[in-house]
């Protein structure tokens, strides 16, 4: 990866897979593709990776400005605001129109890996994943403080995950749930979601065991590598993350053409 953030050439093999793997992970309601432009919307969610336009090609420079008028024709559509997810397959000449049209630039995400066979060894207990989507659900709406209006539509989400799914709860008697993830596991990678550690758990190694729990059962299953996708601004998890062994692969932003 470059100073910048970005990926090379070389490393563009990887980014595929990993955006692959991450559209199996965290499916949309909806799926339209237009060219190499994957457009994602989910009614239920207002999640950005589930309502965004994806280009897949950097070398898809056809007709940009129409095609970005009927993206923006069927995100209103679902009361969306119309966001580009600008990764390293992004073609340079739609990026250069988002430039010159102004368009904001809405946070940045950072893509993590790590190798299973080198993580730091953690002596801590197997944790059995849960099979209950409703409980699970509520748990992460009360561990990360969401709204309960998300249930349904985070329900929906974790149900249509096609890959095998592991939901992980961390609870005490006399508290409830003090941590949540998700590991999806897609052949020799595993992917982990949702991670989320209740306020009053926050730096006392919560987040560290179930993050350990989790990449146990995956590698258990056959799993050689993890990803993960976390907010740039987000430095208890990327502290997080790194300390586990997890480096950066690549950064992507959100576009759009006003403050989403």
């Amino acid at each position: 990866m470059t100073p910048s953030g970005q990926a090379t050439t070389s490393d563009l093999p990887k980014v595929r897979r990993l955006e692959a793997v991450g559209f199996r992970a965290w499916p949309a309601a909806s799926v339209i593709y237009d060219g190499s432009w994957l457009c994602r919307l989910t009614a239920g969610h207002p999640s950005r990776r589930l309502n965004s336009v994806n280009p897949l090609d950097p070398s898809d420079t056809r007709d940009i400005d129409i095609r970005l008028q009927k993206a923006a024709k069927r995100f209103a559509d679902y009361g969306r605001p119309l966001l580009v997810r600008q990764t390293p397959l992004t073609p340079p000449k739609l990026v250069a129109f988002m430039d010159e049209a102004g368009w904001v630039d809405d946070g940045r995400t950072i893509v993590m890996m790590a190798d299973l066979a080198t993580l730091i060894r953690d002596e801590g207990l197997d944790h059995l994943p849960s099979r209950d989507v409703g409980r699970f659900v509520d748990a992460r709406i009360r561990v990360a403080g969401d709204d309960p209006a998300l249930k349904p539509g985070l329900t929906e989400i974790i149900n249509a995950i096609k890959p095998e799914t592991g939901l992980f709860i961390f609870e005490e008697p006399d508290f409830g749930p003090t941590a949540v993830t998700i590991a999806v596991h897609d052949n020799d990678l595993v992917g982990i979601l949702q991670l989320g550690v209740a306020e009053e758990r926050r730096g006392q190694g919560t987040g560290t065991a179930i993050l350990h729990a989790s990449l146990r059962w995956a590698k258990l299953k056959g799993a050689r590598h993890a990803w993960v996708q976390v907010e740039a601004d987000n430095a208890a998890a990327i502290a997080l993350y790194r300390r586990t062994g997890f480096h950066d692969v690549y950064q992507y932003s959100y576009r759009g053409p006003q403050a989403a």
